[in-house]
């Protein structure tokens, strides 16, 4: 199916309005491009470590709209012209030019999957599961994963850092808490690296599906783990399933300002002598993770590691 895109070249105080204008016209979506920086309110609850650089605002804005071969598209077209004048009667709103494109309807839910290709995390090779395994790679160890809708690959750096510290921190029979489990490549890991019990957590509803997916694919069996929805630092609810004084280790991949956060509320969580292993820390950020660290008294870290931008933490609970 084809798309056609139309785009609005208009101004940032006329956004609100013709948005409110396009709705009244029946369509449904939109995109608004500008250069208005976030305010602190609109950043506090976003998992990103570095906004993009979008230049000083500059007033100008972008609006986009898709229709597809259901609309009247003439007709659609006419209605936001006589809503534009309408809205210009109240706000500036620029010079209104309507700039047409078209675009396919692409399954963007799969076309991820032609990136994604066996790759080696020193000795684990890490498959999806549409892929066949490389020539000379059958002896290594094989985590299989299909993230689906969950965040985990394990191709991002961050995630390659908490690997490789499952691998030298995980001993046999170690009772292991993934926070922020979304697909359960490290909480499969900590399995395979001997671990003989594994508990997730994850703020998305996705990550039940794509974990268990992943585990069962792997030969786990599901009396091996568990998973929660929750937020581990402020759901009593989430503290009290995932249990007090019970892990061996504790992995969290998630970002800077989650894991400053979660320094102060994970120690009742592990046992005294477990390991802490967080990363999803961009190097900008490692000083300020190692502050929190240094102002817990019932952690201690014992190891940094860098890979390119990234930065992985790992302390010990006293």
């Amino acid at each position: 199916m084809k798309w056609k895109k139309f785009t609005i070249k208009t101004t940032t105080e006329a956004e609100d309005f013709i948005s409110q204008m396009l709705s009244e016209a029946g369509i449904d979506g939109i995109e608004i491009e500008d250069k208005v920086p976030l305010t602190e309110s609109e950043t506090k609850g976003m998992f990103i470590d570095i906004l993009p650089d979008l230049g000083p605002d500059n007033g100008e804005a972008m609006i986009s709209f898709y229709l597809d071969d259901t609309y009247d598209v003439p007709a659609t077209l006419e209605a936001v012209r006589e809503g534009l004048k309408e809205v210009a009667l109240f706000v500036n709103v620029g010079s209104c030019e309507i700039i047409e494109s078209e675009t396919e309807d692409k399954d963007w839910m799969n076309n991820w999957k032609q990136y994604f290709k066996p790759f080696v995390v020193d000795d684990l090779l890490i498959k999806p599961t549409w892929e066949e395994i490389p020539e000379g790679m059958e002896d290594k160890t094989m985590i299989e994963i299909d993230p689906g809708m969950a965040f985990g690959t394990g191709k991002h750096e961050t995630t390659q850092l908490c690997i490789r510290g499952i691998r030298k921190y995980v001993k046999p029979g170690d009772r292991v808490l993934d926070v922020g489990t979304g697909s359960g490549i490290l909480a499969i890991c900590a399995l395979i690296s001997g671990a003989s019990h594994t508990v997730g957590t994850d703020l998305d509803d996705v990550a039940i599906v794509a974990a268990h997916e992943n585990a069962e694919v792997n030969g786990l069996t599901p009396d091996q783990y568990d998973i929660y929805i929750g937020n581990l630092i402020d759901d009593q609810e989430i503290k009290d399933k995932v249990g007090y004084e019970e892990y061996d280790v504790v992995v969290a991949n998630i970002l800077a300002d989650v894991i400053i956060a979660l320094q102060a509320e994970i120690a009742p969580h592990i046992k005294h002598g477990g390991i802490f292993i967080t990363s999803g820390i961009i190097d900008m950020k490692e000083e300020a993770v190692k502050e929190a660290f240094a102002k817990n008294d019932e952690l201690e870290v014992i190891d940094i590691v860098h890979q390119g931008e990234w930065v992985s933490v790992v302390a010990r609970r006293k």
